[in-house]
């Protein structure tokens, strides 16, 4: 019997065909989601038991940092991020991962593809993109060109630069919309999420979004 705090989780194997169409990734990248995941490795050895973290009673309890038994052809230290079911996996080593409940982008505003992380902040500033701005004229409503790092900025307390895209894994200062589809299309954790995350992963860490 697995330790009853471990929670299960259908494998995933997914072909990303916005991989090369949006340009975010490689043929290599493609190719591994068309492949069937290898048999499962792992044994019943107790998976990191994690102490809850400060703050994490802001989300429901399936939302919060969780050990996981999850199989996938990328190796530890990748992030996968499964839009669908609006959860990040750290992946620690064969068969076993790290969750974070996210929220993810509006209909409209999902990606998939591969990406690499490219720059780490602490508190970042928050600067609009332009068609943000543009969307929210239209709405009737101004954006400010920056916004300070800080408690109340959009970004949180750690945001995570994919590729040289716009889109970054970041916190949040609105923690309910956690688990929902809520954004721009970037990854919004819970703030002590995002500095637990931050603190594990190296700026090229690569990062693969499924759908």
């Amino acid at each position: 019997m697995l330790p009853s705090w471990i929670a299960s989780h259908r494998f995933v194997a997914a072909a990303v065909a916005a991989t090369l169409v949006l340009g975010l990734g490689t043929a290599a990248d493609a190719g591994l989601f068309k492949k069937t995941p290898p048999p499962p490795t792992y044994t019943a050895e107790e998976l990191p038991d994690l102490v809850p973290l400060k703050g994490e009673n802001q989300i429901a309890k399936q939302w919060q940092r969780t050990p996981v038994y999850y199989r996938s052809t990328y190796p530890a230290g990748t992030i996968i991020i499964d839009t669908s079911d609006r959860y990040l996996y750290l992946l620690i080593g064969p068969g076993k991962a790290i969750r974070y409940g996210v929220a993810v982008g509006r209909d409209g505003y999902t990606w998939e593809g591969s990406m690499k992380i490219t720059k780490k902040t602490e508190w970042p500033d928050w600067r609009p993109p332009a068609d943000m701005i543009a969307r929210a004229k239209k709405e009737g409503k101004t954006l400010p060109a920056v916004v300070q790092g800080g408690p109340g900025n959009p970004l949180g307390a750690r945001a995570l630069y994919l590729g040289n895209s716009e889109y970054r894994i970041h916190g949040t200062n609105a923690p309910k919309s956690i688990g929902q589809n809520a954004s721009s299309g970037c990854i919004r954790m819970l703030n002590e999420h995002v500095i637990d995350l931050y603190s594990k992963v190296p700026v090229g860490t690569r990062v693969v979004v499924i759908g």
